[in-house]
């Protein structure tokens, strides 16, 4: 069984499928899709809230012709009255697919070995796959030749993250990078670089040297194609708001860091962001901001990559 828990459970191929299909999808909206969901429930499990990828994930498995199951925290037993394991197989019985926005990445890890239906990873605190495919995917829009090779049109590429490169989004970022033949600079405070559990990962996959750690934003950013951040204080560290603001504040995207990129570099946010704070709100209203390509393109991708898994489940 196929899951997608992290950027590399795709091979090359199936990647540039994925591409491929998000971008079919995107241009034959509201006409005849065919209708690869058709007859199957997909249940989507949330412990944390959402805009886009609850929206993007109901509406998309819609489109595709099947019923989405929306399910948050209160609704189900995982990891409380009952085990993961349980519910796995119990809801393996019931739906054709499992969407999961949660904490622990183990989470996901223990529904896909535990079930019998694919898993896909809406975001744990350690990886966010699906942001990163999408993101990919808005960029190639941009930079695709006339081969129509969107894969190929990332490699070489360079991305300057900024702020928090601990998170989720960064941690992504290293194996999409690594996945999509691209450069990553990871700018931030030392306290917060990748973390060893992550560096592991990282050596593990082959992607060690995929990337590169400075203190210095504003080396981060020379000959970026794109600078992207995050929000410096993330869901479940609301404590630690006013340290990280503090420490955070050198790594701002704003107008005189963005300019120091390449003069056609593109400025990237998985949303939702904090004008202010880890960008400032001119960078947010500049001409090269594609915040809004990227949430439009969510439902997107993700439609081609339930496609891809659902297509792989019935063979």
């Amino acid at each position: 069984m196929k899951h997608f828990l992290k950027e590399t459970d795709l091979q090359p191929h199936e990647v540039a499928e994925v591409f491929a299909l998000a971008r079919d999808f995107k241009a034959k909206r509201g006409r005849h899709v065919p209708p690869v969901l058709a007859n199957q429930t997909w249940a989507l499990i949330f412990s944390k809230s959402s805009t886009r990828t609850r929206v993007s994930f109901e509406v998309g498995i819609h489109e595709l012709g099947g019923n989405p199951l929306f399910l948050n925290r209160n609704d189900v037993q995982l990891g409380r009255g009952e085990t993961i394991e349980d519910t796995a197989k119990v809801l393996s019985r019931y739906v054709h697919g499992l969407i999961v926005r949660t904490y622990d990445h183990s989470d996901v890890e223990q529904l896909a070995a535990a079930g019998s239906v694919p898993v896909i990873n809406a975001l744990t605190d350690f990886l966010h796959p699906c942001q990163i495919y999408t993101d990919a995917f808005t960029m190639a829009e941009r930079w695709v030749g006339a081969d129509g090779d969107l894969l190929g049109s990332l490699r070489g590429r360079k991305i300057a993250f900024l702020g928090d490169t601990a998170c989720n989004m960064a941690n992504s970022w290293v194996l999409g990078a690594g996945l999509f033949g691209m450069k990553l600079s990871l700018s931030g405070p030392a306290e917060f670089a990748p973390t060893d559990e992550f560096k592991a990962l990282a050596k593990a996959e082959g992607f060690e040297d995929v990337y590169e750690f400075t203190t210095d934003p504003t080396e981060a950013v020379e000959d970026a194609d794109v600078v992207y951040t995050d929000v410096w204080v993330s869901m479940g560290k609301e404590e630690e708001t006013e340290e990280r603001l503090a420490q955070m504040a050198p790594y701002q995207v704003n107008i005189p860091l963005f300019e120091r990129a390449k003069p056609d570099a593109l400025f990237m946010h998985c949303l939702p962001a904090h004008a202010g704070e880890e960008v400032s709100a001119n960078v947010l209203k500049h001409e090269r901001c594609i915040i809004f390509d990227e949430a439009e393109n969510r439902l997107h991708t993700q439609k081609a990559i339930m496609a891809v898994l659902a297509q792989q489940a019935r063979a």
